[in-house]
């Protein structure tokens, strides 16, 4: 059966490896040679390129590969009002290394004015033929990793219903 609109019998779920070209511009971001727009167009020809690859080797559903991001769930969730991106004493241990020093905290009212990725989602659609698609992470990962300690207790006096 071939599927026009999802679930299709093929599909890709969460990041891809990212290109060399990003991983060199993300790097030369962070040294402060690059400006923000520079490694935009970086990011775009390279999300452009992999779409184009997925579309080739027939996925319906394409994704962005999650190239923009540095995390496949922190990013989304900082963006979100109430919820920043901070340092933490220690990484995560994954798979024989060890995460960057970052987590989440919840310091006031989780609410949605506007995200950043609903601009990332409308280029994967401008360069996409097939069904554009991508990660959102579910609320308790919010949570999960910095648990009663990353939410403020001001704000969110109670766990449950969290």
């Amino acid at each position: 059966m071939n599927r026009a609109e999802p679930p299709f019998r093929a599909d890709h779920v969460g990041s891809l490896l990212r290109s060399a070209p990003v991983k060199a511009a993300r790097t030369r971001r962070a040294t402060g040679e690059i400006t923000p727009a520079e490694l935009k167009t970086v990011e775009d020809a390279e999300i452009a390129r992999l779409v184009a690859k997925q579309e080739e080797i027939g996925l319906k559903g394409v994704t962005d590969g999650e190239f923009r991001r540095s995390w496949w769930h922190y990013d989304f969730l900082a963006g979100l009002d109430g919820v920043e991106l901070i340092s933490v004493a220690q990484g995560q241990q994954f798979k024989g290394t060890q995460t960057k020093a970052e987590g989440l905290h919840v310091h006031g009212k989780i609410d949605f004015t506007d995200h950043p990725m609903i601009g990332h989602f409308r280029f994967l659609k401008s360069v996409a033929k097939s069904t554009p698609k991508m990660t959102i992470p579910s609320p308790t990962a919010l949570h999960y990793r910095g648990g009663r300690a990353a939410i403020d207790k001001a704000m969110y006096p109670e766990m449950r219903g969290c």
